[in-house]
């Protein structure tokens, strides 16, 4: 009988050592996978346009992220070699070892040819003006059937053909239609934006810079792309505007300023 008794404790005995064992793999695959993928974690992109391909490689290491330069345009009084433009954009959401693409000022500049942006929408004629090295430029608005549907295509104040030869940099301007029952939009908050950001911002929300204003801080064409707005007219409300509407923003390299 005591022979059984134990016989019995010592299968209870391995039953529980075995379970112990099996919850401990358990939990190490589990730490592992969560390690592994980073599980919820996710980091904030910095801001590294201006910044120097090595200075960008920094900040995104500091932040858990990596880069990788996809293209380069050429724009005139910028650093050579200096970020212009990175995808995902400043203050995406993304998981820790992200690469982020980056656009930099090439040395030279170089001609890229016009794509054909009539009939398109201002999202994607903003999306194939930046990946030809263009900039996009004002924004003028006429009455049409299709809100944001790209009319005309404008080079110096005068259209521009599809498959003419421009510099990189070179900024074109769009004329896009505006339906009055689809013509509103919403001014965003800019502070603490670097022009460029800024910018960018605008037109995502179908609006246009109309002033810009440096104070004392800036002395340069560099210091300019690193200063931060402080200050915008009119403000982020959360009132509804016209589309194409000017934003005038006002920059300093005081960040302490555009944290307000």
């Amino acid at each position: 009988m005591a022979e059984k008794k134990s016989y019995l404790n010592w299968i209870v005995k391995n039953l529980l050592l075995g379970l112990l064992f099996v919850g401990l793999i358990v939990g190490m695959v589990s730490l592992f996978l969560s390690i592994r993928t980073r599980h919820g974690k996710e980091i904030t992109v910095p801001d590294m346009t201006s910044q120097s391909v090595a200075d960008a490689a920094s900040s995104a290491a500091a932040a858990g992220l990596r880069i990788q330069v996809t293209d380069s345009v050429y724009m005139k009084r910028m650093a050579r070699g200096a970020v212009v433009s990175q995808l995902p954009k400043a203050g995406s959401k993304v998981k820790p070892g992200r690469k982020i693409s980056l656009t930099i000022n090439s040395i030279v500049p170089k001609k890229v040819t016009m794509p054909n942006l009539v009939h398109v929408s201002l999202r994607q004629a903003k999306a194939e003006l930046q990946a030809k090295g263009l900039v996009l430029g004002k924004l003028n608005y006429v009455s049409d059937i299709a809100t944001n549907n790209v009319l005309e295509q404008h080079y110096r104040g005068r259209k521009v053909e599809a498959g003419r030869q421009l510099y990189t940099g070179s900024v074109i301007d769009l004329v896009l239609g505006l339906n009055g029952a689809d013509a509103m939009t919403y001014v965003p908050k800019l502070h603490g934006y670097k022009y460029l950001r800024a910018v960018d911002a605008l037109h995502d929300n179908s609006l246009n810079v109309s002033g810009v204003f440096f104070d004392k801080t800036v002395h340069t064409y560099s210091d300019s792309l690193n200063a931060v707005v402080y200050s915008q007219r009119p403000a982020a409300t959360g009132y509804p505007t016209v589309m194409g509407t000017g934003v005038t923003i006002y920059l300093s390299l005081d960040e302490s300023r555009g944290a307000n």
